[in-house]
Parts: structure tokens; C-alpha cells; sequence
């Protein structure tokens, strides 16, 4: 929209306040306020649920792998031969063998639910998920034969275990006596604590060497499950439908997208959810664009109509009007962008903030998984997010300018 300058004059003049136009500047710069804490709302828990989506996704993959191969009752006993298989199919870039077993640990009359995870020691020097987040301790320790084990934060505060102390795994597969099953009983060192960011791992898990697990769990040479990555998480289901087929009678394919379902299905929903109702945020500030647009209008009917004797054209004035809405609404988008980027770079101080003067746990990582707020912007989105916002403060613009451009002059400077 190109203007001329004398429009360029007018529409910077009722940018600004005049005489006796002091409420009708009040009504446009709530009008910028409104669209900017809109944009900045919509930015700030976009990218909130980004991150939330991104960090689940990372640790839950670096985890657990992009699928498992696992086999039925628990075990697999041709693990070999089924990972093999697993590096042979295109797009798979490793197979690992795995065991995870839920058990008891006890520490010093404590006692709470564990998950036992057995790998190659290869695989656990390797792991960026584990190996670098060890908070004391050192993961080389964890050798075949050394009863070293390495555990999640959470569950060395719920045991009050440390590095050094001793812990015992209780295991219901033990010896068979007249009077039953007596439960397994094994003690381990505690050589490492690492914390991974989701409660529900750091709370549970126990990882040891695999060949542990095996003697732990009485499984002989054979493994729970096996790990496989490939080079494209989102087409998991395609890379490994050839597998699935072979293998089938003997494991099943489970990827991450069945084995958390529930979880990444729900984040979907409300960040779509949420994206609707927030842009409800920028619609209000729209109106309250066109609010004062017309009451500019109105304001300037007189002036309007000598501008129109002086040969402006409709076309003229309708630019002008359009300029100011446009411009309230660009102004209002850039604060909000500016407030957005300061607000994630400080989340965490923003929430601890809160969170000390309101007395009150904003982020339980017990319900939230994560241990801390996570954020992640996406580029395409903040451009969707201003495009809609220009979009709607174009079309608030419309009406005001039209009633601007149909000004009689004549019935107005009738009686002048």
C-alpha cells in the first residue's frame, strides 16, 4: 500500500494525540497493549509447548530408542540373530539388546519401586541421555562382575542412598522351597546418580551392565527386548514393517509413538487448544482497533470533508485509515514479540519468581515430568502468529476507512 505524502503527513497526524482527542489515544494504545500481550501470549506458550514436546521427546527416545523389539513373556532368546536382522533393514541405524524388569530396591529399611535396566556396556558409555548427566560418581565403574549400578536423582532422595552405599534388589523369581517361591535378594554398589529431567525415569531407574540384569533376573543368555534407532523417527512404522513381518509369532514391534501414545496424542490436543483460545486474545485487540478507528473517524468528519473538497480522493482517505490501523497493529506485534523473547529467556527466573512470592510449587516435576520449563520456538509459528494478527488488524481497518471514504462533504460542511 503505497501513499503519497501528503497521506503519509495526515495519517502520522492522527497517529499522534491531538486537542481534545486524549480518550480516543487511550482507546488505541490499549489497542496496542491488547495485541501485544496477545502475540506475546501465543509466542510464549507455543514455544513452551514445543519445548515440552521436544524435551519428552528427546529424553523418552534416548531412552527407550525410536521401537523395541520385545518378546513374548519377557524374553527373547534369538536376540542375536533378530537384532542382526534389525542393522540388515534399511533405515535402521542400531539394534541394542535391553532387558527392563520393575523390582524392589531397599536401602537401610527404605524401600521403593524400581526399574531395572540391563545394557551393553558399550551402550552405556555411549548413552548422552545417561553419560551426560551423571551428577556424582562415574559410569565407568559399571563392568560385568564389578555388582556396581548406577541410579536415577529421585530414587537416591527417596532411599537416602549415595554414592558408595549399598543397596538390595528384591526380586520375586527366586528358589523354590516347600513353602514357595523366597524372592531374590541381591546387593549392588551405588557407583553413579545421573538425572535424565523426567521425574518418572529419575525416580525409578536402576541401570546396571546387561550381564548383571541376566544373573539378577535368571534369564540365562537370553534379553528382554532389543533397541533399535533408525534415521527418521516420524517414519519408524514404515522402516520397520519389514521386521515387524519377520518377526512376528516370535516378539512385537512396539515404536515410540504406541508405547507413549496417550501422552503425545494429549500434548497435541491442547497445544491446538490452546493455540485457539489465546488467538481469541488478538481478536478482542482487533476490535478494540476498530473501536477507535471509528471513533477517530467521527472525531475528524469535518476535517475529512475539507480534505475531500481540497481533491482527496476516497481511495486517499481509505489508505490513511487503513495506514493508522495497520501501524497500531504493527507496533502492537512488534512489543509483542519483543516481550515474548524477554519472557522465555528468563522463564525459569519468572517461575521461581512467582513461585516465591506466591508460596506455591507452579512446576511440580512429579506431575509435569520435566524438572524444569522447557521452551522451544518455532520459526514458521511466530510467522503464522504475525501473519494472522496483521491479517486481522488489516481487516479491522475496513469498515472505519470505508465510512472514512464515504463522507458527503457537503452534508457536513453544509451549515459551516
Amino acid at each position: 500500500m503505497i501513499l503519497s505524502r501528503y497521506e503519509r503527513m495526515i495519517a502520522r497526524r492522527y497517529l499522534l494525540p491531538g486537542k481534545g482527542e486524549g480518550f480516543i489515544f487511550l482507546v488505541a494504545s490499549i489497542s496496542l497493549v491488547a495485541v501485544m500481550l496477545g502475540v506475546a501470549a501465543l509466542i510464549i506458550v507455543m514455544s513452551v509447548m514445543n519445548g515440552f514436546r521436544a524435551e519428552l521427546f528427546d529424553k523418552v527416545v534416548g531412552l527407550n530408542g525410536h521401537a523395541v523389539i520385545q518378546g513374548y513373556g519377557g524374553r527373547l532368546e534369538n536376540w542375536r540373530d533378530i537384532a542382526d536382522q534389525a542393522r540388515r533393514t534399511p533405515g535402521v541405524v542400531s539394534a541394542s539388546p535391553l532387558i527392563e524388569q520393575p523390582l524392589m530396591a531397599s536401602f537401610e529399611g527404605r524401600v521403593e519401586g524400581v526399574l531395572v535396566r540391563g545394557m551393553e556396556r558399550r551402550d552405556l558409555m555411549e548413552n548422552p541421555t545417561i553419560q551426560g548427566n551423571v551428577l556424582s560418581g562415574s559410569m565407568e565403574a559399571l563392568r560385568p562382575g564389578s555388582e556396581n549400578i548406577a541410579i536415577g536423582a529421585r530414587l537416591a532422595e527417596a532411599l537416602g542412598a549415595s554414592v558408595g552405599g549399598q543397596i538390595s534388589l528384591i526380586s520375586p523369581q527366586g528358589r523354590t522351597t516347600p513353602f514357595g517361591t523366597v524372592p531374590r535378594i541381591v546387593s549392588y554398589n551405588v557407583a553413579a546418580i545421573f538425572e535424565v529431567g523426567l521425574y518418572d525415569f529419575d525416580k525409578a531407574f536402576v541401570v546396571m551392565p546387561i550381564e548383571e540384569a541376566q544373573a539378577l533376573l535368571m534369564l540365562g543368555d537370553a534379553v528382554g527386548m532389543v533397541e533399535v534407532q533408525t534415521n527418521n523417527p516420524d517414519r519408524v512404522a514404515e522402516i520397520l514393517a519389514p521386521l515387524a513381518q519377520a518377526t512376528a509369532g516370535q516378539a512385537v514391534v512396539a515404536d515410540w509413538r504406541t508405547m507413549n501414545s496417550a501422552l503425545f496424542e494429549a500434548l497435541q490436543v491442547e497445544r491446538v487448544a490452546m493455540f485457539v483460545v489465546l488467538s481469541i486474545i488478538i481478536l478482542v485487540a482487533v476490535f478494540n482497533i476498530l473501536s477507535s478507528l471509528i471513533m477517530l473517524v467521527r472525531a475528524k468528519t469535518r476535517d475529512i470533508a475539507i480534505l475531500r473538497t481540497m481533491g482527496a480522493t476516497r481511495a486517499g482517505l481509505m489508505k490513511v485509515f487503513m495506514t493508522v490501523g495497520v501501524t497500531i497493529g504493527a507496533l502492537g506485534i512488534i512489543a509483542g514479540l519483543v516481550l515474548g523473547a524477554v519472557f522465555l529467556f528468563f522463564r525459569q527466573s519468572v517461575v521461581n519468581f512467582v513461585q516465591l512470592v506466591t508460596g506455591q510449587n507452579l512446576w511440580d516435576p512429579s506431575i509435569r515430568f520435566l524438572t524444569e520449563l522447557p521452551a522451544k520456538t518455532d520459526p514458521l509459528e511466530v510467522a503464522a502468529i504475525v501473519i494472522m494478527a496483521l491479517t486481522f488488524s488489516f481487516l479491522a481497518t475496513l469498515y472505519p476507512a470505508w465510512k472514512a471514504a464515504s463522507t458527503d462533504p457537503v452534508q457536513v460542511l453544509r451549515y459551516e
